[in-house]
């Protein structure tokens, strides 16, 4: 019978831990809390939750639904950016950052 290569133990998979890795990352405050419950009955689906802002504790309901994923995503992004805490900027404003990144 021959030996295969799955048969003989490995010992050197995990490589020793560098010292140039930093060991632990420290959290970063808390600015925002999204809370969301997505359901479905395999012709429509609903999603609802609620978004809250850590720094001045405005709490707001979300809502949305659709048909397709798309949908359902597209109009869980409106509900969130009609949130009251967030500059009324318009969606040009909006490329125009994410093209900076």
């Amino acid at each position: 019978m021959t030996t295969s290569s799955r048969d003989t133990p490995v010992s050197n998979l995990a490589a020793a831990p560098s010292a140039e890795l930093p060991t632990g990352v420290a959290e970063l405050p808390v600015v925002a809390r999204i809370v969301v419950e997505v359901r479905s009955d395999g012709t429509r689906t609903l999603a609802r939750g609620a978004m809250e802002d850590a720094a001045s504790q405005t709490r707001v309901a979300i809502e949305a639904s659709g048909g397709t994923p798309l949908e359902l995503a597209l109009a869980l992004a409106k509900s969130i950016m009609a949130a009251p805490w967030l500059p009324r900027a318009p969606l040009s404003s909006l490329g125009r950052l994410l093209k900076k990144r």
